[in-house]
Parts: structure tokens; C-alpha cells; sequence
């Protein structure tokens, strides 16, 4: 391995004049030099193409690969193809990372030979921050068995104590967040299936990716910063295709969990039924951007679809704290006037 080993950082972009500078400068001005920018122009209609080519005219680390408009998974598949280095970052367009990211994950994963080095990251709103993290431990060092219990099975679902808080169900799951030794990208054939088909792909893409995963280290240092809308609120667009494309997800997952996990495939069902449960909250909040009584109706269909119906009945409630109880207790009741004004009590609170 090279002496300061080279970090390539996957960049999808489209239609982000607004934010990309930010995120380029914070990539080209890396305290670690040995870094290659792979910018992947996804078909931008605004300014963003022109604001790649200057960051690659100023600065010879950025390199910018155009295509036609194919998504987000298609852009970071297309990323990687190019990447060189012995370790692979991604960072999306609209985000941005700490100036000593690469430096420090670099020193971590060449000290202890790990696979994977990942960190927790900032929820970043108009008006306020929210850290997102499930471990407090400053710096903890898995082994192979310690990487399967609580990180790999944690991207599969929530498990145990971990249920405590399920808000936090995806916080391990993002592509972004991490270092990756390339080769293990390239051993697990991990690569990133389109969004439209399975809703969000980056719980599929670790699972494939970390697989084989030998050892993991985590830092608690708040490196990335993930823009979210201009408010705190929970209310957003109803997605029409979002129940199909997680049913789908659902069942890439299972496919991978029945043909990769051997002995451990209990442990990873148990996960992936928890997940199956705790996406009844993301359906549900899609469900309230609808007017109220057909937003009832839709839960009130979700919750009679057996898929769910099964998964929550064997979701173990002792973990939760009381609202999130009650939250779950209405599901396996199939009560969903409980659930909707849940919903409506913990929207009004967050937002």
C-alpha cells in the first residue's frame, strides 16, 4: 500500500448550482492531498455543468465524466469505474464534508488495516442542526464478529437495544459517511440499484459492499453535513410508487440475506422484519402529505397488507420508549385512527 495512500471521492451531480461550490471546496480543500474528485455531470440543465468545468480547470484532482440523465445510482456506479485509490468516498453534491475528513478516516484505516472506516453526520436545516449517530463511544474498533452484530445487522435493521431509538434507523445505512477499501467494493460486486425500483438504495449497497467485511472503525466526529429542506418539518411530497419500490427493496434484501448470510440468516431476518416494521413510519408520514381522509384510508391499507402484518407481529415492543410504544402497539392492533393521529401528535411536535 502507498505510503499516504490515494482516497478517490465519487461525486453525483445534478442541478445543484446552488450548493456545489460548497461541497467542491470542501473536497479540493482537503487537508489530505492525495485525493482524486470524480465528478459525474448527471445531465445538469443549470449552471452546474459550467461550475464543474472550472473546479477542473483550477484544480487537476477534479475530473468530470458527463452523461446523460440516469439517476443517482447510475452516476455513483459510473463514478466508480473511474476511481483509482485504495479507497473510495462518496459524497453527494448538495452536501459537504470537514476540511480533515480524509485525513483522519486515511490515518484509521491504514493504523488498523480495516476495510471500512465510518463516521456520524449533521442533519443540516435552514434553521437548525440535528446530529445523527447510534454509538457515543468516541472511537471503537470492530472485529469481524463485532462488525456483524452491531453494524452490518444495524444496516439491515434495527435489533435490540438499538430499537430504543427508531428514528435513527438509517443512520448506519448511508453511502456517504464512509471510507471504503476499494477492493472490497470490487471483491462483493456491490453496486448501487437504480432508486425509481427499490425507493432508496443505500441499505442494499452496504449489504452487498460489507458483506465480507473484516474489520470496521468507527469515529464519533460529526464529518458530513447532509442538507435537508429549508425547515424542520416532517411534510413533504406524497410519493405515489413509494410502497411498491420498498416492497421491492424488502425483497432484494431478503434475496441477499437468504443466498449470503449462512448460520447468521435468523439474525439478519429478525433485523429485516424490524425494518419492515419501522418503514410503516416513513409510509406513514408519506401518507400525511395527502388530506386527512385519504391519508387515514392509506394507512388504514398498509397496515392490512401481510407484509407488515407479519413483520409487526413478531417486532418486540420493550425496547421503545412510550410514544414509540404506543406507535407500534396501534400496528399490531391494526388500528389505524391510533396511528394517524400519532403520526399527526409527533409531526406537529417535530416540525
Amino acid at each position: 500500500m502507498e505510503q499516504t495512500p490515494r482516497v478517490s471521492i465519487v461525486v453525483p451531480v445534478y442541478n445543484v448550482e446552488r450548493y456545489l461550490r460548497q461541497c467542491l471546496d470542501s473536497l479540493v480543500n482537503q487537508t489530505y492531498q492525495n485525493v482524486e474528485i470524480i465528478c459525474v455531470d448527471d445531465g445538469s440543465t443549470d449552471a452546474s455543468s459550467g461550475i464543474l468545468t472550472e473546479y477542473a480547470l483550477k484544480n487537476s484532482r477534479v475530473r468530470v465524466i458527463r452523461q446523460k440523465n440516469s439517476g443517482l445510482s447510475a452516476a455513483r456506479n459510473v463514478g466508480f469505474s473511474f476511481a483509482t485509490g485504495e479507497y473510495v468516498m462518496y459524497v453527494d453534491s448538495d452536501d459537504w464534508i470537514d476540511l480533515e475528513t480524509c485525513e483522519t478516516a486515511v490515518a484509521m484505516a491504514v493504523k488498523h488495516e480495516a476495510d471500512i472506516v465510518f463516521w456520524p453526520y449533521i442533519r443540516e436545516f435552514q434553521n437548525a442542526q440535528r446530529p445523527k449517530t447510534l454509538f457515543y463511544d468516541d472511537y471503537i474498533v470492530f472485529d469481524e464478529e463485532e462488525f456483524f452484530t452491531q453494524v452490518y445487522e444495524t444496516i439491515v435493521g434495527l435489533h435490540g437495544a438499538f430499537l430504543k431509538h427508531p428514528e435513527n434507523a438509517d443512520t448506519l445505512v448511508t453511502a456517504w459517511g464512509k471510507l471504503y477499501r476499494r477492493v472490497l467494493l470490487i471483491e462483493n460486486n456491490a453496486e448501487f440499484v437504480d432508486t425509481k425500483k427499490v425507493g432508496t438504495e443505500d441499505a442494499l449497497f452496504n449489504m452487498q459492499a460489507l458483506k465480507s467485511a473484516r474489520c470496521g472503525v468507527y469515529i464519533r466526529r460529526y464529518f458530513s453535513h447532509y442538507r435537508k429542506n429549508n425547515t424542520i418539518s416532517l411534510t413533504s411530497t406524497y410519493k405515489p410508487k413509494l410502497n411498491a419500490q420498498w416492497k421491492r427493496l424488502f425483497e432484494c434484501m431478503y434475496n441477499t440475506v437468504v443466498l449470503a448470510s449462512g448460520e447468521r440468516k435468523e439474525e439478519l431476518l429478525i433485523a429485516l422484519n424490524n425494518r419492515i416494521s419501522l418503514s410503516i413510519i416513513g409510509l406513514g408520514l408519506n401518507a400525511l402529505a395527502l388530506p386527512n381522509r385519504e391519508a387515514s384510508k392509506e394507512i388504514r391499507g398498509i397496515l392490512s397488507e401481510k407484509e407488515y402484518r407479519a413483520a409487526i407481529k413478531t417486532l418486540p415492543l420493550r425496547y421503545f420508549p412510550p410514544h414509540w410504544w404506543a406507535f407500534f402497539a396501534c400496528c399490531k392492533l391494526n388500528f389505524a385512527s391510533g396511528v394517524f393521529l400519532l403520526l399527526k401528535c409527533m409531526k406537529r411536535i417535530k416540525g
